[in-house]
């Protein structure tokens, strides 16, 4: 019935009047030739109506007779102002700011940039906003963002696992350059994987995503794009040093082989070698690692014939040790003398992004993405072994075109993935395959002025999931002026990789149990769920300053889940829904620019998320029902020679959270029903000296706050009561950093 509704919207739309949009290029000149420039604003003179190029420089935008005056502006270029007589395609080349005399004209871009215009609820954080906390990798990248929740998975990994609308990140579709890239074998510690520096931007979306990316989508998807070869720093370097002794170095070379290719080749490097053990309970605060990670990245440009492409070569070892500080791996590994962790880690992997944008028609467009990933894990966790070696093959082929006008879009296209799967867990061995073919087709309306619809169909014939549709469906409507009120339905389905997703499990004494044998995955049955979200945008001026809040209510519905059930300390049971598993979140934000250059952010969250465990109906553990969010933010204005500084605060307050039950253990291991509650407070100061200089100097958790004791029975390891899985909140205390950024253009 849904699928017929969507359907519907698709065919009325397509009776609706026609009107135009304007399209064209913006590029920048280097060496006597035109690159193509990404993320360029433009917007008509005196409206809200605008986009940003796209990665070939190019942008649409609604036009109407009235509107008669196009501004295109970029950070570091002259910004301009066309007057625009017709509608015809605008080919624009920018201007360096150096280059003035006449007239100056300033701008500042925001951190984090959020659309009155798109159909789904999707915004964009920036390599402003990734600057105001020292991410080192994307896992860290989220600590300044109110909607994306971080906290570690346990007390030995040091691992830290996000949320997205109270659901774990293997219910978010996590994408690299829209290629699903955390998944699978690399589910618990990609996110480390993916260095902070080599992040361009970060696109978030509440709620189920697009179906051009998939099916497994439920909570939302998380795309970033990487730097690029043709517009990053010929040679960037940063350097960060932490009171904990962690080091990480990141250096970035960039050349331009020939007048259509260039390349980049990025590096970086992390270390810990020091042992902590601030609470004095025998076991590592963080754990002991060094990480290689090597990117070598090529870009292909040929505005002429409409040519674009990348391809990269990317390769990481990741090596950890967790557990007793008096672990050494050469002589307890496997003995019960000392518990100790090893998680060692190979990855390499192969992408290539190709598009075509026809010269002569330039709505029509085609695309082909490709992926290869091999990912071995040698682990163990005290007497627990595991290891796993993922191959995974990714495809996905896109056409862009238009029905009518250029209010009606149209994306279609094929994908097929392959994924075999080699898991060793303690003696048992788990292999499969999995593979799936799928046809999807996407329809856009925009009405140029208050409504805009995305309808999108997915069909899939998977191995092991057998045949499903899966449907979305994203409405946006403008009430009146600098306001966006969104909808979204859709429907997501997934394998649970129930060991790679719950490694932290291994660092107990827990016995693991498959309640369920009929399945084709582990012998359990999919996950398929639905979500429903509103939304609202209104953008506002307070006392002459601008400001916008966000409302916004998001449901999960799981018709088919693989619950986690940790209420009996001596086991994780894994089987099959049989009940009711709903998730609710609910978010309130408030963005104000106080004064020039000043900027406030707050928001609340409440999360509602009950789940139909085999001993009732229970809110999901380790889940606070509510969170206060606060940042702020102050630039001091630009000095001549380029100077300036920077300074950012970030404050969490996190409420009571369940504890799973320990009701059976021995009077000594058994915790009380709730966490306490935690606060806890970030600062960072950056001193910009130059356009090629800068230093950074910042705390986390500058309060101390930590948690007692988050190892149960940490004094007899391989007994029966040992679980390290019980952390609501910091476990080392505060932690200060330095570090530079060096880089020339």
């Amino acid at each position: 019935m849904k699928k017929y509704i969507i359907l519907n919207f698709m065919f009325l739309s397509l009776i609706l009047s026609a009107q135009d949009q304007l399209k064209g290029i913006v590029s920048e000149t280097s060496t006597g030739k035109e690159i193509p420039l990404s993320g360029a604003n433009v917007y008509w003179l005196g409206s809200s109506i605008g986009a940003i190029s796209a990665e070939d420089g190019t942008f649409e935008l609604p036009y109407k007779f009235s509107y008669n005056k196009l501004v295109i502006s970029y950070v570091g270029f002259k910004t301009d102002t066309i007057n625009i007589k017709e509608n015809k395609y605008i080919k624009h080349v920018m201007q360096a700011s150096d280059e003035l005399d006449a007239v100056e004209i300033k701008s500042r871009n925001q951190a984090t940039r959020k659309s009155y215009l798109q159909a789904a609820n999707t915004f964009t954080v920036t390599s402003a906003e990734l600057l105001k906390a020292a991410c080192c990798n994307l896992a860290e990248s989220f600590e300044t963002n109110p909607s994306i929740d971080v906290n570690f998975a346990d007390a030995v990994s040091g691992t830290k696992q996000i949320k997205m609308l109270g659901l774990n990140s293997p219910y978010i579709l996590i994408a690299t350059e829209n290629i699903p890239t955390i998944r699978g074998a690399s589910q618990a510690y990609g996110l480390s994987f993916i260095p902070g520096t080599w992040v361009e931007s970060i696109q978030i979306t509440k709620g189920t995503g697009s179906v051009v990316n998939g099916f497994e989508s439920i909570a939302g998807q998380i795309n970033a794009e990487l730097v690029k070869p043709a517009t990053d720093n010929k040679l960037f370097v940063n350097l960060y040093g932490a009171s904990n002794e962690r080091l990480e170095l990141n250096t970035h070379f960039n050349t331009k082989v020939s007048d259509k290719w260039s390349t980049g080749l990025y590096l970086h490097g992390n270390t810990h070698q020091e042992k902590h053990d601030i609470n004095d309970d025998g076991f590592l605060d963080m754990p002991l690692y060094n990480q290689i990670n090597v990117m070598n990245r090529w870009q292909y440009a040929n505005l002429e014939k409409g040519l674009v492409s990348f391809i990269n070569f990317r390769y990481l070892n990741d090596e950890k040790q967790g557990g007793q500080v008096d672990f050494n791996p050469d002589i307890d590994k496997g003995t019960t003398n000392f518990w100790g962790s090893e998680i060692n880690t190979e990855r390499f992997e192969v992408s290539t992004k190709f598009g075509y944008v026809n010269p002569e028609v330039p709505y029509q467009s085609i695309g082909l993405q490709t992926a290869f990933s091999h990912h071995k894990q040698d682990s163990y966790f005290g007497l627990n072994l595991y290891d796993i070696e993922h191959n995974s093959f990714y495809s996905n082929l896109v056409y862009n075109t238009i029905i009518s006008d250029s209010r009606h879009k149209v994306k279609t296209g094929l994908s097929f993935t392959y994924d075999h799967y080699d898991e060793l867990v303690n003696t048992e061995n788990y292999e499969r395959t999995e593979n799936s073919v799928g046809g999807f087709f996407e329809y856009a309306y925009d009405d140029l002025d208050k409504l805009t619809m995305t309808a999108g169909v997915r069909v899939d014939q998977h191995n092991r999931l057998g045949f499903f549709v899966t449907p979305r469906f994203h409405l946006r409507y403008t009430p009146w002026e600098k306001s966006a009120l969104r909808f979204s339905i859709g429907r997501g389905k997934r394998s649970a990789n129930i060991f790679a997703e719950n490694q932290n499990m291994f660092s107990s004494s827990r016995q693991i149990n498959i309640l369920n044998s009929g399945g084709k995955i582990y012998g359990l049955n999919p996950e398929i769920a639905w979500n429903y979200g509103v939304s609202y945008l209104q953008g506002f001026n307070l006392f002459d300053r601008k400001a916008d809040v966000t409302f916004d209510f998001y449901r999960t519905d799981f018709q088919n889940q693989v619950v986690v059930d940790w209420e009996n300390p001596y086991e994780v049971n894994f089987y099959n829904l049989e009940g009711d598993s709903y998730a609710n979140s609910f978010q309130f934000e408030f963005n104000y620019n106080i004064f020039e250059h000043f900027d406030l952010r707050m928001a609340y969250k409440y999360y509602d998320i009950k789940t139909d465990y085999k001993s009732g109906k229970l809110d999901k553990p380790l889940i606070p029902k509510h969170r206060l969010f606060a940042n702020t933010s102050y630039e001091t204005p630009i000095k001549d020679n380029g100077s300036q500084w920077k300074f950012d605060a970030t404050y969490n307050w996190l409420s009571e959270q369940r504890f799973p039950s320990t009701a059976i253990s021995p009077s000594e291991y058994q915790l009380a029903d709730e966490t306490p509650t935690v606060g806890t407070l970030n600062l960072q100061v950056t001193k910009v000296f130059s356009p090629k200089f800068e230093v950074y100097l910042g705390g986390e958790n500058v309060t101390n706050v930590r948690q007692d004791n988050p190892v149960v029975s940490a004094d007899n390891p391989f007994g029966s009561n040992f679980d390290s899985n019980f952390v609501y909140g910091p476990i080392y205390g505060s932690m200060y950093y330095a570090g530079l950024r060096f880089k020339i253009k």
